[in-house]
């Protein structure tokens, strides 16, 4: 009987490791062509400079100041529906309930944006003083505001589509239209738009044209995992309004109130600065936070890859969970810490690369690089909250770390104006991210720290410390040399770091890429 019993347990240990593995693999799989889509983000990142030289910093300003208000107008309007999909359509295996999931997203998410979008146009005459410009700019800023406005259903129409894919667990789709028609059609347009002599509209003229297109492409996409005629047809029923309103509606706070760290901040400094140094401030602040989100790139993979998955009832068991987590955990500490150094090492170099003036934007870069680095590295515990712990936890956080960032806010602002909003976004950040690693721990059991981690850590301190003499002996040297010297001993060490440092059932995860880069021997 003992040896039966025996046998029983060995089969159960075995079976849970293997479930345990292909966890792993998935979230790797995943994590692998999200991060393929996320270099969007990097195209946008190279594209800024691009777009500081040809129309200008005050130009520039002024449209990452609208395209802020659109992305935390539409996390409003949207009611959290991005959100709410990776919470309910997981838990669906029929082609009728997703599809009428989906188009209930659709109809929640998208109509808002619409009406919201006539009335921000018909107003545009009443919101344009609110706004500090170039004097260049200033003539052409109203038909501004009434053309950009119709970027809200667009950007909805494309954020509920692609989380709708995410949703069944399509990571790869995203690629395509992240990376081609979104990032590098919008900066082919401002190219066209600028050699045909378009100033103030260009930027926003080009980012409209984009997102139209990428919207009519996500929804040729989604179609190949949810007939798009299926979701027309399907019927609405109470109760999935009544699930993904409720869904969206509890994480709907603590979404806008992630999306005002980000957002906000450019809009505070564009209003509170007057003139054209408010435009410039706010172009400044811009550049600085979208280098900065470069370490923010690896916790974004891992937050958008576990949350479905998180959700699937397949993989909620406790120690699966666990594994998963400390898994991105290690994974997170070990690139985003590295890279975050790297950044503010040749903070000089990726500013120089911008339109005269930009040099600035030195400090403010190296607060928030510092503050995302370490963000990232606590790992995706939000967004693994969001989909399995109490839906009020997330929105009780938010509010903390606002409510944190607002007084850092007003005790900094009025000394340091810019550099301020940059200290008050950091604590923010940071509060809300360690409040949710501590309730995991406390309350589901999912602790960050263990050997693992802690040897990871260590592997990323001592990655951090080469690249920091790679700094040193080359400070003499060419700012431009300097920085590439920089780059390759980052790529280098970052290798090394993987192949030695990383346990081996984590470099197996990563399946083909691991054995083409020869992290698995």
């Amino acid at each position: 009987m003992s040896s039966e019993k025996e046998n029983k347990k060995v089969v159960i240990d075995n079976d849970h490791r293997n479930s345990e593995s292909d966890a792993r693999r998935d979230v790797a799989k995943g994590a692998g062509t999200v991060f393929l889509a996320k270099i969007g983000a990097l195209i946008e990142i190279i594209a800024q400079p691009a777009y500081t030289w040809m129309f200008g910093l005050a130009t520039y300003g002024l449209y990452t100041v609208l395209w802020s208000l659109v992305n935390l107008l539409e996390n409003i309007a949207d009611l959290a529906m991005t959100a709410a999909l990776q919470r309910v359509l997981p838990k669906e295996n029929k082609a009728e309930a997703r599809a009428a999931i989906i188009k209930g997203a659709f109809v929640l998410g998208v109509l808002p944006c619409l009406i919201l979008a006539g009335i921000l146009s018909w107003s545009s005459a009443s919101i344009a003083p609110l706004f500090n410009v170039a004097e260049k700019d200033s003539v052409q800023l109203e038909l501004a505001i009434s053309l950009f406005a119709w970027a809200l259903p667009l950007w909805a129409t494309v954020e509920i589509a692609t989380s709708a894919l995410r949703a069944c667990h399509a990571f790869g789709p995203e690629i395509r239209l992240r990376l081609l028609w979104e990032q590098v059609l919008r900066l082919v347009l401002a190219v066209i738009l600028w050699l045909a002599g378009v100033d103030t509209l260009a930027l926003l003229i080009a980012h409209l044209g984009s997102l139209f297109v990428t919207a009519i492409l996500a929804l040729r996409v989604l179609n190949n995992y949810c007939s798009l005629q299926l979701i027309c047809k399907s019927k609405l029923s109470r109760s999935v309004i009544r699930d993904l309103f409720l869904s969206g509606l509890s994480i709907l706070p603590s979404n806008v109130l992630g999306r005002m760290f980000v957002d906000m901040p450019a809009v505070i400094i564009n209003f509170c600065i007057p003139g054209a140094a408010g435009a410039n401030a706010a172009g400044l602040y811009s550049i600085a936070r979208k280098l900065a989100s470069i370490p923010q790139l690896v916790r974004s993979v891992f937050s958008h890859v576990l949350s479905p998955i998180a959700a699937s009832s397949a993989n909620r068991d406790h120690e699966t969970m666990q594994a998963l987590y400390t898994f991105s955990i290690r994974i997170s500490l070990l690139l985003a810490l590295p890279t975050a150094v790297a950044l503010i090492i040749a903070a000089d170099f990726l500013l120089a690369l911008f339109v005269t003036g930009a040099a600035a934007a030195w400090p403010i870069l190296v607060i928030l690089t510092a503050a995302k680095g370490v963000e990232a590295g606590i790992g995706p515990a939000s967004a693994i909250q969001q989909v399995i712990s109490h839906r009020g936890l997330p929105v009780i956080n938010s509010t903390i770390g606002f409510i944190v960032a607002m007084i850092v806010l007003l005790v900094t602002f009025p000394v340091y104006e810019t550099l301020g909003v940059a200290f008050a976004v950091a604590a923010g950040q940071l509060t809300t991210a360690s409040l949710s690693v501590l309730q995991l721990s406390r309350r589901e059991k999912l602790h960050a720290l263990d050997g693992s981690v802690l040897r990871i850590l260590g592997s990323a301190s001592i990655a951090c410390l080469a690249i920091f003499f790679a700094d040193f002996l080359t400070s003499a040297a060419n700012i431009y040399v300097q920085g590439v010297v920089i780059l390759l001993v980052y790529l280098l060490v970052m290798w090394l770091s993987i192949r030695f440092a990383l346990p081996r059932r984590d470099r197996l995860a990563l399946g083909k890429l691991g054995r083409r880069l020869r992290f698995v021997s």
